[in-house]
C-alpha cells in the first residue's frame, strides 16, 4: 500500500477548518448591540445594567485601555428555528491565541443573575435548548478592554501597563455578535476528529493503530457532503465508532485530569481586574459542572475564594452548591500561590494558616495538598511548614522550565533542612494549562521519569494565567480519552484524590534533598526592590505589633488587635503572590504595591506605640524596646529596660595613603581615598578580612538584557560586562565626626554611602542610597572575602541552607544568582564572615585562588541592589531607594542569625515607669522565637512559635511570664497534636527538646 499520510493528515486539516468546525453553527442572525463606557474604574452591576446605552455594529472600535464597556445584545429566535438549540455568539475583538490576556466579559440576565464568562475560547451563551420561535432574547456583558500586553511583539517596553500612561485609544475592534444555531451532531465529530487526528499523530509510523486511525479518518471524511456537512455529519461519526471504541491497553498510563484555570492574583492586570477575572472564570465553571456530570474543577488561592464571596454573591452562591456536591474542589490551602523564596518564615507559615483557615471555616474543608503549579522555585524550608500545617502533599510544574539541568523526577519525596519529607508530583504534561491535546498527553507520557514503578500522573487541564478554565470541548475530549487504544487513560479527579491514588501505588518513591532550584527567572530576587523592601519591613512591624500587642494584653488588659492584624497579615500575604513579590507585574501593580506598604507601615507603627504606651506606663525612665529575639544591650529579647552602652563610639582618623581609617577597638577599616574599603580588620581574632589586593564596598554596575522575560531574568552572560565603580565625588567624614560618606556619580545616577562602626559591636555598618535612572543595568554591591571556604550559608525560613562555592557540576553552575533572607555567612574552621541585610535577597558568591606565593582563595559575595528592566514596567526601580548591609568578621553562624534580626529589628526608644518584662524568654540562643502572639480564635491562649536556628541539636527553657494552666504542642493552625506529648510545665518554665532545624508551635493557656 502506498504511504498516504501526509495527504489524508492535510485533508484532514483543511476540512476541518474550512468546512467542519464553520458548520457547528450553521444558520445565524445577527443580534442587535448597544455599549455604555464605564468611566473610570468598574462600576457595581446594578449601575451597568441601569445605564444608558448607545447604539454599536460589529466592526466598531471600542475600549479604552483599562475600561469598563456594558454591552446590551437583544435579538428574537427565529421561527424556523422552533425545537432546535440556540446560542449567542459575542465575540468582543477576541484573538484566539491569548486567552486570558486580552479583552473579557461576565454576562448577565437582565436581573442581574451572571451567566457565564466570554473570553476568546469560550465566545459562546446558550440561549434555549430546545428554543421556542419568537422567543426574545436579552443579554448584558460588562466588557473589559484590559490591553495587550505581552502579544505578539514579545518583551518590548509599553506604556499600557499604568493607567496613568496608557492612553484612551480604543483597543479592540467588536466581532460577531449573533444568534446561531448549535449543531451538536457537528461539534462531537470535530470533537472526534481532533482526538483521533491527534492521536494518529503521535503514534509511530509503524504500528498497526496508526493505520487504522488513518483509514477510519479517511473514510469519516469520504462520508461528508462538503455542501451539507450538518446533514452528513452523523454518517461520519458513525465510521469513527469502531476506533473509538478501542479500549487502551492495560499498561497505559493513567492521567488523572483537573479542572483548573491558573489565575495570577496580579500579573499583566491589576489586582482589581482579578477580581472580575475570577468570577468570569468561576460563573463558567459553574455553569460547566452543570452539564457535564463527570466534569471535577479545582480552583487555589483562598483569597481569590474571598474575591467572589465579597463581590460576587451570585456566583458565590453557586460555587457553595458545587463545592457541596463535592466537584467544585478548594485546592492548596493557601492564602495565595505566592513566591516560596523570599517570605520571611512567619509570613510562609501564615500563608498556609490563612488559606487554610479560610476553607475550614467556610467549607470544613481542610486541604492535605500545596498547589503551586506557577512558582519560582521552592526554598528548602518549606517541607517542614508544608508539614506542620497539616499538608501532605506538594504539586508543581515549574521546574519543567529549567534551562540547564533536567529534573530526574516526576513522582518524589522533597526532603528539607529539617528532614521533613513531603509527597510531590511534577506532572510530566509539564503545562499548568493542558487542554487534553494529543500532543500533550503524548508528551506526558514519554516524558514521564517513573516508568517501571509507577504509571499514574495529574493534568492540570483549562486556560490559565488570566483565567478561563476548562472548556466543554476540553471535557468531551476526556470522554473520549478515557479509555482509548493508543492513548493514556484519562479521568476526572480531585488533587487529592489523585495524590492517594500516586502515593498508594509508589511507596518508595525517590527522596531529593534541598531547595528545588529554578534555573530560570532568578532576577526576579530583585527586580522592584521597592515591592520587596516594603514585604520585609511589613513582615517585621506584623512580628512587632504581635508581640508588643500580646504582651501589653496579659499584663495590661490592651485590647488585642485580632481583626486589624487579621487583615493586614493577609493584605501582605496577597502581595506576596508570585508575580507580585518577585517584581514581575506591570507598573500599576507597582505602583500600589508600594502605597499599600506605605499605609501598612503606618497602621502597624500606630499598634506599635499603643501597645509600647500601655506596657510602659508613665515615667520618665528612658526604655529601649527589643523586639529581636536575641538581647541586646542589657535589654532582654521581647523587653524593655534601659540600654547599657558596651563600648565607645568609634574613632575617624585619615588613612597614611589618603582617606580614612574607622577604628572601635574591635574593628579596624580603612577605607582609601576612592571611598573603598582596603581592610577589615578583626583586632579580636588579630585576622583580615578583605583578600589582599581587592576592596569591598565595591558597586559593580552590569549590562542586563537577558534573551527573553526582561523582569524575570539575569542571563549568566551578564557577568561578560562589568564597570567598578571606584571614581568618587566626595569622600569625607560624617555629619557625626566617626562615620565616613561617599558620594559615586554614574550614569544618570548617583550613590551616597555612609560607613559607620556601631560601639562596642563588630560590624560595618553600610547605608547607602541611590538616586536610580540607568536603563538595563544591574548594580551589585561586592565584598571580596579572605576566606577558604567550599560552601556558604544563606538564612531561609526557619533556618538556613548550604549552596557550593564552586561550579563542579552543571547544577552548582546553574546557581549563578539565589536567593537568602537576612543573612549570607562562609567561614573557615574558626572563623567566618556574615553579610546581613535589611531588605535585599538575590546575590551570587564566587571562587578564585590567587596567584604567586600567597595562594590563598578569594571568595567574593556580592549583593544584588538594582536592576532597570523595560518589561513589563517600562520604570523599573526609577528613582530613590535605600539599603542597609552590615559585614561582619569573625562571625559564626549564631552570630550571623542574631546580627540578621538585629538589622531588620531596630530597637525603639520610649519613657515610662520602669522595664517591662518579657511575656517569654528562652536560655538559649540557638532557639529563636518568631512568634508571640494570642491565638487567633479569642480565647486568650497565648501562642509561641520557636525553631532551632544553628542547625544543631538544643536544649532550652522557655520562661513564661504568666501563670500558665496547661501548654500543647500545635500546628501552624493553633490545633492541638494529639500524637506529639503535652510538655512539662515547672511553674514558670518549659523544658523542650529541639532537632536541627526542628519548628514548634505551643499553646499557653492562661491562669
Amino acid at each position: 500500500m502506498h504511504d498516504d499520510r501526509s495527504l489524508v493528515e492535510a485533508r484532514l486539516k483543511r476540512v476541518l477548518d474550512e468546512r467542519v468546525r464553520p458548520a457547528v453553527h450553521p444558520e445565524s442572525v445577527p443580534l442587535e448591540v448597544a455599549v455604555w463606557h464605564a468611566p473610570g474604574e468598574p462600576v457595581p452591576v446594578a449601575e451597568g445594567l441601569a445605564a444608558r446605552t448607545e447604539p454599536i455594529a460589529a466592526g466598531a472600535r471600542w475600549g479604552a485601555p483599562w475600561g469598563t464597556g456594558w454591552f446590551r445584545v437583544t435579538g428574537t429566535v427565529p421561527q424556523a428555528w422552533a425545537g432546535r438549540t440556540v446560542e449567542a455568539i459575542l465575540d468582543l475583538g477576541f484573538d484566539e491565541a491569548m486567552p486570558g490576556f486580552q479583552c473579557e466579559g461576565l454576562v448577565y440576565r437582565p436581573d442581574g443573575t451572571p451567566v457565564k464568562g466570554l473570553n476568546p475560547r469560550n465566545r459562546w451563551v446558550r440561549v434555549a435548548a430546545p428554543a421556542e420561535g419568537g422567543e426574545r432574547v436579552r443579554l448584558h456583558v460588562e466588557a473589559a478592554s484590559n490591553p495587550v500586553v505581552l502579544g505578539h511583539r514579545g518583551f518590548r517596553p509599553t506604556r499600557l501597563g499604568d493607567p496613568e500612561t496608557a492612553g484612551s485609544e480604543p483597543q479592540y475592534t467588536l466581532a460577531r455578535m449573533d444568534l446561531a444555531v448549535f449543531d451538536e451532531t457537528v461539534w462531537e465529530l470535530v470533537i472526534d476528529l481532533e482526538v483521533l487526528g491527534d492521536l494518529m499523530a503521535e503514534l509511530p509510523v509503524d504500528t498497526q493503530r496508526r493505520w487504522d486511525l488513518l483509514r477510519a479518518v479517511e473514510r469519516a471524511l469520504d462520508a461528508i457532503d462538503l455542501q451539507d456537512v450538518n446533514g452528513t455529519a452523523a454518517a461520519a461519526r458513525s465510521r469513527l465508532a469502531g476506533v473509538l471504541a478501542a479500549p487502551a491497553a492495560a499498561s497505559a498510563h493513567r492521567i488523572s485530569a483537573v479542572g483548573h484555570a491558573h489565575i495570577d492574583s496580579a500579573w499583566l492586570w491589576p489586582l482589581r481586574e482579578t477580581v472580575r477575572k475570577v468570577a468570569r472564570t468561576a460563573a463558567n465553571m459553574t455553569a460547566l459542572l452543570d452539564d457535564e456530570p463527570d466534569f471535577v474543577f479545582a480552583m487555589s488561592q483562598a483569597q481569590q475564594w474571598a474575591w467572589v464571596k465579597e463581590h460576587r454573591p451570585q456566583v458565590w452562591a453557586r460555587v457553595r452548591k458545587a463545592v457541596g456536591e463535592g466537584r467544585f474542589v478548594p485546592a492548596g490551602g493557601m492564602w495565595v500561590e505566592s513566591d516560596t523564596n523570599m517570605p520571611g518564615s512567619e509570613a510562609m507559615a501564615r500563608q498556609f494558616v490563612h488559606g487554610k483557615r479560610f476553607f475550614l471555616d467556610e467549607f470544613g474543608i481542610d486541604n492535605e495538598e500545596a498547589w503551586l503549579p506557577d512558582t519560582f522555585g521552592f526554598a528548602a524550608g518549606l517541607p517542614q511548614i508544608i508539614r506542620a500545617a497539616g499538608t501532605r502533599y506538594l504539586l508543581t510544574q515549574k521546574i519543567s522550565w529549567s534551562r540547564t539541568n533536567a529534573f530526574p523526577h516526576h513522582t518524589f519525596l522533597w526532603e528539607g533542612i529539617d528532614g521533613t519529607r513531603i509527597f510531590t508530583h511534577f506532572p510530566p504534561v509539564d503545562t499548568y494549562n493542558c487542554r487534553l491535546s494529543g500532543a500533550e498527553l503524548a508528551h506526558a507520557v514519554r516524558n514521564f521519569k517513573e516508568k517501571g514503578a509507577a504509571r499514574r500522573s495529574l493534568a492540570p487541564t483549562g486556560w490559565g494565567d488570566g483565567g478561563g478554565g476548562t472548556t466543554r470541548e476540553m471535557v468531551a475530549r476526556a470522554a473520549r480519552l478515557r479509555d482509548l487504544e493508543g492513548s493514556p487513560r484519562v479521568a476526572w479527579d480531585t488533587p487529592q484524590g489523585f495524590f492517594e491514588k500516586a502515593e498508594a501505588e509508589y511507596p518508595q518513591p525517590p527522596v531529593w534533598v534541598g531547595e528545588l532550584y529554578l534555573e530560570l527567572h532568578r532576577a526576579t530576587l530583585t527586580s522592584q526592590a521597592g515591592t520587596k523592601q516594603g514585604n520585609r519591613r511589613s513582615e517585621h512591624l506584623l512580628r512587632e505589633a504581635e508581640l508588643w500587642s500580646a504582651t501589653a494584653a496579659v499584663r495590661t488588659g490592651f485590647r488585642y488587635p485580632h481583626e486589624e492584624l487579621d487583615r493586614i497579615w493577609k493584605t501582605v500575604l496577597l502581595h506576596q503572590f508570585h508575580d507580585i513579590l518577585p517584581g514581575s507585574s506591570i507598573a500599576w501593580v507597582h505602583r500600589e504595591a508600594r502605597a499599600t506598604y506605605d499605609r501598612i507601615t503606618a497602621e502597624l507603627t500606630a499598634v506599635i506605640d499603643s501597645a509600647q504606651r500601655a506596657l510602659a506606663g508613665r515615667g520618665e525612665v528612658p526604655l529601649l524596646f527589643n523586639a529581636a529575639p536575641h538581647s541586646r544591650r542589657g535589654v532582654p529579647a521581647g523587653g524593655a529596660a534601659t540600654a547599657v552602652e558596651d563600648g565607645s563610639p568609634a574613632s575617624l582618623t585619615p588613612r597614611a595613603d589618603g582617606g580614612h581609617v574607622l577604628d572601635n577597638g574591635l574593628l579596624r577599616v580603612e577605607i582609601d581615598a576612592f571611598g573603598l574599603v582596603r581592610s577589615v580588620r578583626d583586632l579580636v581574632a588579630d585576622r583580615e578580612t578583605i583578600a589582599p589586593g581587592c576592596a569591598a564596598n565595591l558597586l559593580q554596575l552590569h549590562a542586563d538584557f537577558p534573551a527573553m522575560w526582561d523582569a524575570w531574568d539575569v542571563d549568566e552572560f551578564y557577568r561578560n560586562t562589568v564597570t567598578d565603580l571606584t571614581r568618587a565625588e566626595q569622600v569625607s567624614p560624617g555629619e557625626d565626626g566617626r562615620s565616613v560618606r561617599v558620594v559615586r556619580g554614574f550614569g544618570s545616577s548617583r550613590a551616597t554611602q555612609v560607613l559607620s562602626l556601631p560601639p562596642g559591636e563588630a560590624r560595618l555598618v553600610i547605608d547607602t542610597e541611590v538616586d536610580w535612572h540607568e536603563t538595563e543595568k544591574f548594580l551589585k554591591l561586592a565584598f571580596p572575602l579572605d576566606v577558604h571556604a567550599e560552601r556558604y550559608a544563606a538564612e531561609t525560613q526557619f533556618g538556613h541552607l548550604h549552596r557550593p562555592t564552586h561550579t563542579n557540576t552543571s547544577w552548582d553552575a546553574a546557581r549563578f544568582e539565589a536567593c537568602n533572607h537576612r543573612f549570607v555567612h562562609l567561614e573557615e574552621p574558626g572563623w567566618g564572615v556574615a553579610i546581613v541585610n535589611d531588605s535585599t535577597y538575590g546575590h551570587d558568591v564566587t571562587r578564585t585562588v590567587r596567584s604567586g606565593t600567597d595562594r590563598g582563595t578569594t571568595t567574593t559575595v556580592r549583593v544584588s541592589l538594582l536592576r532597570a528592566p523595560r518589561f513589563p514596567d517600562p520604570e523599573t526601580d526609577q528613582g530613590v531607594h535605600r539599603f542597609r548591609h552590615a559585614l561582619v568578621p569573625g562571625a559564626a553562624i549564631a552570630d550571623a542569625v542574631r546580627e540578621g534580626w538585629r538589622i531588620n529589628l531596630p530597637e525603639r526608644r520610649a519613657t515610662g515607669a520602669g522595664a517591662v518584662e518579657p511575656l517569654v524568654a528562652v536560655d538559649r540562643d540557638s532557639v529563636v522565637v518568631t512568634a508571640v502572639k494570642l491565638a487567633d480564635d479569642g480565647s486568650g491562649d497565648v501562642v509561641v512559635r520557636f525553631h532551632e536556628a544553628h542547625g544543631g541539636r538544643a536544649r532550652a527553657t522557655l520562661t513564661v511570664g504568666f501563670p500558665v494552666r496547661a501548654a500543647a504542642a500545635t500546628d501552624l493552625l493553633e490545633r492541638p497534636l494529639p500524637e506529639v506529648p503535652a510538655p512539662d510545665v515547672d511553674g514558670d518554665r518549659i523544658a523542650v527538646r529541639l532537632r536541627p532545624f526542628e519548628l514548634v508551635t505551643l499553646r499557653l493557656r492562661r491562669a
